[in-house]
């Protein structure tokens, strides 16, 4: 049996919503310390990220394996309700390698991988009124 607080369980959606077949998405290419990877945010009807996609350089390797699994739960979460701000605020900060400085001067050092990701979608999806990439 898993216990949550209560703010977990008001979190807890049952119903997951469903990207249209064909959506809209973004694709941003970044290098963290020498590591080259692409991130891919599809969009639901409204612009909000409603599922995530991070190719590496190093395909095959045990990390780009454990990203592909963190993408998928991170999408499911989007799916069934998790906000993109809470979303954001489980994984910025998150640390291991590769980190250090990227090729994004929004974001000129970064912890992780993971950390990369909630700090780009923070930069361009949890703005007030913002849902499109500025670059």
């Amino acid at each position: 049996m898993i216990c949550m607080s209560e703010s977990e369980e008001s979190m807890v959606a049952t119903h997951r919503s469903v990207l249209p077949t064909t959506r809209e998405s973004v694709t941003h290419k970044f290098v963290i310390a020498g590591h080259e990877g692409y991130l891919t945010i599809g969009l639901f009807e409204n612009g909000q990220p409603g599922e995530i996609f991070i190719k590496m350089s190093k395909e095959g390797s045990t990390l780009s394996g454990l990203i592909q699994g963190f993408c998928r739960a991170f999408s499911l979460a989007l799916q069934y309700g998790l906000s993109t701000q809470d979303a954001v605020d489980r994984f910025r900060g998150m640390r291991f390698d590769p980190m250090g400085p990227t090729n994004n001067p929004d974001i000129p050092e970064t912890l992780s991988i993971l950390d990369y990701v909630a700090r780009y979608l923070e930069c361009h999806y949890c703005n007030s009124g913002q849902s499109r990439v500025r670059s």
